[in-house]
């Protein structure tokens, strides 16, 4: 067993490391979580595998399972939400309520179109729909980090569910863009689509 203590060996100690350890390399977790990270966001959750994985970190597969486990804790760890929420919604908070819709799809799409934050979420993204666990991180995500800083922004009695409504059609519009990659959609600009969707995004502030 690895020792949480002393993570990579030292001189003289590789053999009771075992295979897939070099000297060197400090930071193999991290190593592990990037490698996870873009083999979910290729291949998804179901394709992705823990030998892939540690393949594509350069260590050996016993590294993964001792760091994390299984594979359904190393996708939790991996896909870490990529941005700061609150700063989010601070910054459509900031704006004209008129134009918080326009708002919220420019910050909405300017972490997507970031690819070292769209990997992590794309990987979740793909994953919830094959595998219930992913869907209920998805989920969490969704109301816990999306719709109740949105909702902030919004007044009524119902803004909790026309904070959802804006949040389902912004992920349908990242499906489009991302997943699907349909044209001319995957290839407008941010500044176009924000022009577009904006106003109707816009519905659900006003």
């Amino acid at each position: 067993m690895v020792a949480d203590a002393d993570p990579d060996p030292q001189p003289g100690e590789s053999a009771r490391y075992g295979k897939g350890r070099r000297a060197g390399r400090p930071d193999t977790k991290g190593q592990i979580l990037a490698a996870a990270r873009e083999s979910f966001a290729e291949a998804g959750y179901e394709k992705a595998s823990l030998r892939g994985i540690a393949a594509r970190a350069g260590v050996d597969p016993a590294l993964v399972h001792h760091y994390f486990g299984t594979k359904e804790k190393l996708f939790a760890a991996a896909v870490d939400v990529p941005f700061e929420p609150q700063g989010v919604a601070a910054a459509v908070q900031e704006a004209p309520l008129e134009l918080r819709g326009r708002r919220l799809v420019h910050v909405f799409l300017g972490v997507w179109d970031d690819p070292v934050r769209r990997a992590p979420l794309l990987a979740l993204l793909r994953a919830a729909m094959s595998q219930d666990s992913a869907a209920a991180l998805l989920r969490g995500f969704g109301r816990r980090v999306m719709v109740a800083r949105i909702a902030q922004g919004m007044t009524g009695e119902d803004r909790e569910l026309r904070a959802e409504a804006a949040v389902a059609q912004l992920f349908g519009l990242v499906i489009a863009r991302h997943v699907l990659r349909i044209e001319p959609m995957a290839s407008a600009s941010v500044e176009e689509l924000e022009e577009l969707v904006g106003p109707v995004i816009q519905q659900y502030f006003d």
